[in-house]
């Protein structure tokens, strides 16, 4: 179980998160929503160790990680994968894949098969560049280096972005799949409302900032939540 518990996040003087908290549990997707700029992607890179908070705390898993940096993180079994995928263009697929495996133990330092099943497209692509993929394969190879570390908390910053319909349901076929194992908590930032409101067990809205609506599935009114992803 993942609790951020009201956590401040600052810019030098400009404020990024305002007491924000969050639980995601094993077996869940929590779907984070809001416009740009609310701090959507501060929160997750808060969560992965990326940017320290100044105020609050982030336990995982009953252990209080708010100081800890973000490859003991990785090695807890915290996983991210970025806004942009920001894979490595000049490293074939297989080289990007790898690069995961600083945070396992050496008899874990090898892609796991079940990877090639989640992403069949990626097993014929080993020895291409990264940079020659397109912007679906790279989404992929990008969620399945965060793979690569056998994460038990997965933190997806805006899957969908720039990416077409069938390599979405694609996307939403993998994160239900994950999901379903119980044993992985997923928390999904996104702006595209049906792709959330499919995958959501729980939701949080973002405005400015803070949490301003959060629930369950069952919870989410089209109208109110969509009232906060446009400008």
């Amino acid at each position: 179980m993942l609790r951020v518990e009201t956590v401040d996040l600052f810019y030098g003087a400009s404020q990024a998160l305002r007491r924000v908290s969050l639980t995601a549990a094993p077996d869940q997707v929590t779907c984070v929503l809001g416009r740009n700029g609310v701090g959507k992607t501060s929160l997750l890179r808060c969560i992965a160790g990326q940017l320290p908070p100044r105020a609050g705390r982030i336990v995982w898993e009953d252990e209080d990680i708010t100081s800890l940096p973000a490859h003991a993180r990785a090695a807890r079994g915290i996983a991210i994968v970025p806004q942009g995928r920001e894979i490595f263009p000049l490293l074939t697929v297989e080289e990007n894949l790898q690069t995961g495996f600083a945070a396992v133990a050496r008899p874990l330092r090898h892609v796991p098969d079940e990877i090639f099943e989640l992403f069949p497209v990626l097993r014929d692509m080993l020895q291409r560049r990264g940079g020659d993929l397109s912007g679906g394969q790279q989404q992929q190879l990008a969620i399945a280096r965060a793979l690569v570390i056998r994460p038990r908390l997965l933190l997806l910053d805006e899957p969908t972005e720039g990416i077409q319909p069938s390599i979405i349901k694609d996307l939403e076929r993998v994160i239900r799949q994950l999901a379903s194992r119980g044993n992985m908590a997923i928390v999904l930032v996104e702006q595209y409302f049906d792709f959330a409101r499919r995958l959501a067990d729980a939701y949080a809205v973002m405005d400015r900032g803070e949490i301003v609506a959060a629930g369950a599935n069952a919870d989410m009114v089209e109208d109110e939540i969509r009232a906060h992803l446009t400008v």
